[in-house]
């Protein structure tokens, strides 16, 4: 029983020690020569006697000199995240759709979406790669995928209003096709709009 005690009285007397280190009035300690380089305090001063390796200062967080708030930099204005116009084809994703276009009027449908599949990679802000990958999936009677395509385009399409025309003309012509009269009509005032 009395170990007991005495082992109790000992948890406790430990456990009010560990308390009493985390509690201290001093604040955060900063271990010697470690810690973060924003909180590092300033170099000791130099003086004329070299010092010993007994010699070492341990500041306190409130014995830190304090130091002045940056000032604020003031923001630069930033392009916003959209584009004013889409992306021009590169000569390689321009050659690309034009192979597409020649597999499209053959009936080729599917060496047509791989060949705009790869413009798409090349030109990824390309709205006209877009559309004629929307083309492509009417053409191959994959409507949803031919109007998520056409989404894509207009939301790259810039303020280059003849491509949002077409985009949407396009973007109605789908929706018709899907039995969708009223979002082919909002498509068509949208175009005429324009």
């Amino acid at each position: 029983m009395m170990k007991n005690v005495i082992f109790r009285a000992g948890a406790v007397s430990a456990l009010l020690t560990l308390a009493g280190c985390a509690s201290s009035p001093g604040g955060i300690y900063v271990p010697i020569g470690g810690g973060d380089q924003a909180t590092a305090p300033p170099p000791p001063k130099t003086t004329s006697e070299p010092a010993t390796s007994s010699e070492t200062t341990v500041w306190r967080k409130s014995e830190l000199p304090e130091e002045s708030a940056p000032a604020p930099v003031p923001r630069e204005t930033t392009t916003p995240s959209y584009r004013d116009a889409g992306e021009s084809l590169s000569p390689a994703a321009l050659s690309l759709v034009n192979e597409a276009e020649g597999y499209l009027q053959r009936g080729d449908t599917s060496s047509a979406i791989s060949r705009l599949e790869r413009a798409q990679r090349i030109a990824p802000r390309s709205a006209e790669v877009y559309f004629k990958l929307s083309e492509a999936y009417v053409a191959n009677d994959q409507l949803g995928t031919a109007e998520q395509f056409t989404l894509k385009g207009l939301s790259v399409a810039g303020n280059d209003t003849r491509l949002q025309r077409a985009g949407w003309m396009l973007l109605a012509d789908i929706r018709r096709a899907r039995g969708n009269v009223a979002g082919a009509d909002q498509a068509e005032a949208r175009a005429s709009a324009l």
